[in-house]
């Protein structure tokens, strides 16, 4: 008896797109995207086997399996994850938060209070009233597409980070869940990784064009302010990101 098809949940943005080249035109897996906050849902309810996992639901799974050949990290600023504000940022005392994706949420969180000794309100973006001690977090497409323009005070959360650390951050990595018989998948991600990074001027052409990108901004994102391997520093970054997200309560 064949076993049924893996299937991988995979983020929606552009940053993830080098890791999945060629997936989709595999017939031994089922590829399929959301936005970052919803994979957790799809990996607890048994509707993905594996999932390029926002790295704090790491801890809100049961024991899942770490898949070392990719993730979505940097070593230095981001580019699209940022707060913007209309006051400088030690003056917050609101955040509205894209609930798009939790690690960003609980990153700004930890630079609120290491950095700036804050404990600011959080609510949903859609609740943001624009007052003058209000932050914006933003991730993801939005921020180069749709970036505000009247906030003139601004944080890369990666680079808040490196500066705080002295470690790159990463945002997402491949899980599986407990008991998933990995088989193949893991040299298959790896192999969607390399390809993927071969045809970063196609992935620009078909992906980050038609969102709104400029073509230069689209490349200097993909092969500069990102980096999709996962090694020992990394790893130590994951540690100790959720050394400090338990320290806040932020779990």
């Amino acid at each position: 008896m064949s076993q049924p098809r893996p299937r991988i949940a995979c983020v929606s943005y552009l940053n993830s797109r080098p890791l999945v080249e060629g997936l989709d035109q595999d017939p031994s897996i089922e590829l399929f995207y959301d936005v970052p906050a919803r994979l957790i849902h799809r990996m607890t309810t048994g509707l993905a086997d594996v999932a390029l996992l926002p790295v704090i639901d790491l801890l809100r799974i049961n024991n899942p399996q770490i898949i070392e050949s990719s993730g979505i990290g940097c070593d230095g600023a981001t580019l699209t994850v940022r707060l913007f504000s209309r006051s400088p940022l030690e003056e917050t005392r609101r955040v509205a938060v894209d609930p798009d994706s939790h690690t960003s949420v609980v990153l700004s969180k930890i630079i609120f209070q290491k950095r700036f000794g804050l404990i600011p309100d959080y609510v949903a973006l859609k609740d943001a009233n624009q007052s003058p001690r209000e932050t914006l977090l933003l991730i993801g497409d939005k921020v180069i597409c749709d970036q505000p323009r009247d906030m003139p005070f601004q944080l890369d959360l990666g680079q808040a980070w490196k500066e705080l650390t002295g470690l790159p951050f990463v945002f997402a990595i491949w899980a599986a869940r407990e008991n998933f018989v990995l088989g193949e998948v893991p040299q298959k991600l790896l192999d969607a990784k390399t390809l993927g990074l071969s045809h970063i001027d196609a992935i620009i052409r078909d992906h980050a064009l038609p969102r709104g990108w400029p073509a230069d901004i689209a490349r200097q994102y993909l092969t500069q302010f990102l980096n999709y391997n996962i090694g020992p520093k990394q790893l130590q970054a994951i540690a100790l990101f959720h050394q400090f997200a338990r320290d806040i309560d932020a779990v």
